[in-house]
């Protein structure tokens, strides 16, 4: 089986699909790799560190794509690259299916079965082929040194000789994966640490790692069989945003990561809230990517809003790229080697197999997630 890793072209994407360690674990298993020349420039990765790694290298982009039995990236490809692949051929990236449902069907249409890297169920076996909770937990750790690092105070209490600093006073919102990282850094560096979630069952892993849970009762909420926080009603809206409203007032960081798989990511913290902050403190949208929590944050800008800096930094694991790299690499590793077939030596789309229906979108022309034609029905 030919696999192929073309160079990531999205603006600005420091970090890399696939590193020599794990393209030496895929030659071992019989693939054949060829990557595109300078796929790990961007990371200071020589394309004979590939070659040592026992992939070939190629400058043909667009011939590789059109042979390659199966495409590897990390960022979803331009339409007009689909058209390109080679009917039967399989692709495996990031996707936003939920928003890109005109790549969906280029797919369908040139034949290519696609995997969504988004979709890989959220079970023990899976867990070393999630890349969203890989990338998430860097993304939760990097929100506390970008806030540390733009806040006018320090993060932890000093006793000194001019007299004693209090902690910094630091609220998370969402504590799935990387508000989690994003307490555990937090506390880690001192800070005076509390959380909110709709989820109640999330309060022993908050109090676990040194955090206050902050209780709002919101009445029934719950989670999905994937561990996403449940959507709230507007009177529950309403109510957590006024509970929240006496917390964030008195915080020197606010970090947002509240997000409902598959919809736009709710507005929980308005203008208002982050006027009362004192000015010199920090709000970071970590959700600013698929709509935002934060009203006043904007994509790629930090926003002054009274003397308060709300940050919506785009790509926050890029920020740990080499990391962030590494973690993508294992885990896209992790799901061809779970589906290698021994004597066939290739990839096998195993549909039976609960991860495999779960990620694989598009096969035979046809979308295959319900979740996502479901979606696509309500657009």
């Amino acid at each position: 089986m030919l696999i192929f890793i073309p160079k990531e072209l999205y603006p600005g994407e420091t970090r890399v699909a696939i590193l020599p360690d794990s393209v030496k674990r895929l030659v071992a298993k019989g693939a054949e790799i060829c990557i595109e020349a300078g796929l790990g420039a961007v990371r200071g990765i020589t394309d004979e560190a590939y070659t040592a790694a026992g992939a070939s290298v190629s400058g043909d982009r667009a011939g590789m794509l059109g042979n390659a039995d199966l495409v590897l990236r990390l960022r979803k490809p331009a339409k007009e690259e689909i058209s390109q692949l080679k009917r039967g051929a399989i692709h495996i990236s990031y996707l936003e299916p939920f928003e890109s449902f005109d790549l969906l069907d280029a797919f369908g249409e040139a034949g290519v079965s696609a995997i969504a890297m988004e979709m890989i169920p959220r079970t023990t076996l899976a867990q070393k082929m999630d890349a969203l909770s890989s990338q998430a937990n860097l993304a939760g750790y990097v929100s506390v040194i970008m806030a540390a690092d733009q806040l006018d105070v320090v993060l932890p209490m000093m006793m000194t000789p001019a007299g004693t600093i209090k902690p910094a006073s630091v609220f998370i919102i969402g504590v799935g994966v990387a508000g989690l990282q994003a307490i555990a850094t937090a506390k880690r560096l001192g800070a005076r640490v509390s959380a909110f979630d709709t989820r109640p069952v999330v309060e022993e892993q908050v109090q676990s790692l040194g955090a206050k849970f902050v209780k709002v009762d919101l009445g029934e909420t719950g989670q999905t069989k994937d561990g996403y926080a449940k959507e709230l009603t507007e009177e529950q809206r309403k109510m957590q945003m006024e509970a929240m409203a006496k917390v964030i007032a008195q915080s020197d960081v606010v970090i947002t990561t509240a997000q409902v798989f598959g919809r736009k990511a709710p507005v929980i913290v308005t203008e208002e809230m982050v006027r009362s902050m004192r000015p010199g403190a920090v709000v970071v949208d970590l959700a600013i990517e698929t709509g935002g929590n934060v009203a006043c944050a904007k994509l790629g800008e930090t926003v002054d809003v009274n003397g308060v800096k709300v940050l919506g930094v785009a790509n926050m694991p890029g920020r740990v790229a080499m990391n962030a790299s590494q973690m993508y690499s294992s885990n896209v590793t992790n799901l061809l080697e779970h589906f290698w077939g021994k004597e066939s030596k290739a990839f096998e789309l195993k549909i039976s197999d609960e991860i495999m229906n779960g990620c694989l979108v598009v096969h035979e022309g046809e979308l295959r997630s319900q979740m996502l034609k479901d979606a696509r029905a309500k657009a």
